[in-house]
């Protein structure tokens, strides 16, 4: 793994009796079926954003489950790989939002390394079986990890969207930290409430009224 800051917390954190429990059963999983993202990709999100410059947490459900799309941030596929509906339908409200043109890819690096830290409740999903590895030690994992963020002393915004991620908003210091809530993008919730949630530039006026930069939410194309 890529060391940061978040390495000595992630090492710790790996010696924990839930962890050790975690591993073992993840560790057969990989060896006897299909899991998703491939093993050295479960901790993108730790290695691509550093806990100290984290400035907006997007809280996800589990991986893609389908063939080479999730490579370990929420959300994002690998270039190349078409644009799956969750994430149409962030983009459309982005544009909706800021006009912006819709990008013709779902690799959301960029957000990555300007501090959008991009994590799912749980890590791993098994071929074609979503929540497969929901309730197996991941949701205990990503609570140490959101309360950690939360522990920052810098105000953070937490972006939760979908029941799995809004369970998470107990845990969070709202004086502190802007935390925005709404249903799950995907095309069965999406008209929900999620479609006309402002939180793109909810989220960057926090971050300008706290005297940070913006987050550029355009996704420059790749071809």
């Amino acid at each position: 793994m890529k060391k940061n800051n978040w390495t000595p917390w992630l090492k710790n954190e790996f010696e924990q009796p839930y962890f050790k429990q975690l591993a073992a059963f993840i560790h057969e999983e990989y060896e006897t079926k299909r899991i998703y993202p491939p093993k050295v990709q479960v901790f993108s999100a730790f290695e691509n954003t550093d806990i100290n410059d984290i400035k907006v947490v997007i809280l996800g459900q589990d991986p893609y489950h389908q063939p080479h799309q999730a490579h370990g941030m929420c959300f994002s596929v690998n270039p190349g790989i078409r644009i799956p509906p969750s994430l149409l339908n962030i983009y459309k409200e982005i544009q909706n939002e800021y006009g912006y043109p819709m990008p013709d890819n779902g690799y959301l690096m960029p957000w990555a390394v300007q501090g959008v830290f991009l994590l799912n409740t749980v890590l791993t999903v098994q071929d074609s079986r979503p929540r497969s590895h929901a309730g197996k030690g991941w949701e205990v994992f990503t609570d140490h990890a959101v309360a950690r963020i939360n522990a920052k002393p810098d105000p953070v915004v937490f972006m939760l969207w979908g029941r799995d991620a809004r369970n998470k908003a107990q845990m969070l210091d709202k004086t502190k930290h802007l935390v925005l809530e709404a249903p799950h993008p995907s095309p069965l919730s999406a008209n929900s409430g999620f479609f006309g949630c402002g939180h793109f530039r909810k989220a960057n006026e926090f971050l300008m009224g706290n005297g940070k930069e913006p987050v550029n939410w355009q996704i420059p194309n790749l071809r």
